[in-house]
């Protein structure tokens, strides 16, 4: 994967605000490249530098692995929750979820303006050839 596009999918993450929440397809479709898979990758190998807990699955699923610490950020940013999360807090068990109808980020038009300078930024990038890494070109 070019790095030009994970920084792309870095830079939207780094826009959405606290209490908010977007599923991975919603990245791709601001970004117009890529799809759920790609950003999952994305947030998978390089999404510590960004707040990660706000991009889920469609379902509004936590990532996995990293459910107890998101829920614990979900409740500090007050982002809505569905479910028994005091459950899981508790003991462990309970199944919860974001309320990702409720907390889905709606950006503003300046967000938006400087959502399409980055997919500009990478429609470009993405278009210049790379040299080829034969140790033959000079």
């Amino acid at each position: 994967m070019r790095m030009e596009y994970a920084e792309a999918v870095l830079d939207v993450v780094a826009l959405i605000p606290a209490g908010a929440a977007v599923a991975y397809g919603d990245v791709a479709e601001l970004l117009g490249s890529g799809g759920a898979r790609q950003i999952g990758a994305v947030m998978s190998h390089h999404g510590s530098s960004v707040p990660w807990w706000r991009v889920l699955k469609a379902s509004g699923d936590a990532p996995p692995g990293h459910e107890r610490e998101a829920l614990t950020l979900y409740l500090l940013e007050g982002t809505p929750l569905l479910g028994n999360y005091a459950e899981y807090l508790r003991t462990g068990g309970g199944r919860w979820r974001v309320d990702l109808q409720s907390a889905r980020w709606t950006p503003s038009d300046a967000e938006f303006d400087r959502i399409d300078a980055i997919a500009e930024r990478l429609e470009r990038s993405l278009h210049k050839l790379s040299a080829p890494d034969d140790e033959m070109t000079a």
